[in-house]
């Protein structure tokens, strides 16, 4: 599978955020909008699967197709560019500032919400036959994930919200684990084995993701759950946002960074055994 060795990868992504700092206006949010877009299909896929099998476990096996399109696309996921980005800032890159880095954010965070917004749209129509019937029951499984992962939140105070937080550091953990995967190998068949298994570890244990949300719980408002705006951004979306970025920044891009990009010395043989360490 043509793998690369973790120094190589490492370099590859200061690279990549030095690129998502530089990108056009427009090819950031195309990109971006067709990234929610897909995530959002992807999405939609899974909670068709495990409402008509009833199971879960399938439906998380399949769900990373829709990850692992994307990413071979070229398009961009906020969970991504907020691991990827500020390692080129961290790295000194020659014009990469703070300032690139939440104007490429902002502009993500745009187009994966239009994208994902429009997919909700598209397939509310189908789940209620243009709007003039009931949903049928993935529109209303899809109705009730919104209503549990809101007022669910909510209804537990502050520990709701600690909850929605630590489930989305550990989603973007393995989300951007899954980015970074892909660039360890040349190969395509390499790169989607690669990325395939983080990802279905998120979505199986129920991780909060802020650009499958995006599409979630608005169609899920759409679809009759009996949830509101605020409630959605309030006990979900901003709790989501802000973990997904704790999460791919410390545990994926700053750790890879800090012991493979900026590698410390390897320890003098002869130091060691004056100090009583056996040499290694």
């Amino acid at each position: 599978m043509a793998y690369v060795q973790p120094k190589e990868f490492a370099a590859k992504m200061v690279d990549a955020g030095e690129s998502k700092i530089f990108m056009a206006t427009k090819d950031t949010l195309i990109r971006a909008y067709m990234a929610g877009a897909i995530l959002a299909l992807a999405a939609a896929f899974a909670v068709t699967i495990a409402v008509n099998t009833g199971n879960f476990l399938v439906a998380s096996l399949l769900f990373p197709v829709g990850f692992c399109t994307l990413y071979l696309l070229g398009f961009d996921l906020l969970t991504g560019v907020f691991t990827l980005a500020p390692l080129a800032v961290i790295a000194k890159r020659p014009g990469c500032t703070w300032k690139g880095v939440f104007r490429n954010w902002g502009l993500v965070f745009v187009g994966n919400f239009a994208g994902a917004m429009t997919t909700a749209i598209l397939m509310a129509i189908i789940f209620t036959m243009g709007f003039s019937q009931e949903p049928n029951a993935v529109g209303q499984k899809i109705g009730h994930i919104g209503e549990a992962r809101t007022l669910g939140y909510a209804a537990a105070g502050g520990a709701g919200l600690l909850t929605v937080f630590v489930r989305a550091i550990l989603c973007n953990w393995m989300v951007s684990t899954g980015v970074v995967a892909a660039m360890m190998s040349n190969s395509v068949s390499g790169k989607i084995m690669a990325m395939w298994m983080p990802i279905i570890v998120f979505f199986y244990l129920g991780f909060e993701h802020s650009i499958v949300n995006m599409f979630l719980f608005p169609s899920g408002i759409m679809l009759g759950g009996e949830f509101t705006w605020g409630d959605y951004f309030m006990y979900n979306e901003i709790p989501v946002v802000l973990g997904n970025l704790v999460g791919g920044l410390t545990f994926v891009g700053g750790m890879i960074y800090a012991t493979h990009f900026k590698e410390s010395p390897k320890r003098n043989a002869t130091t060691a055994s004056v100090q009583g360490v056996p040499a290694e």
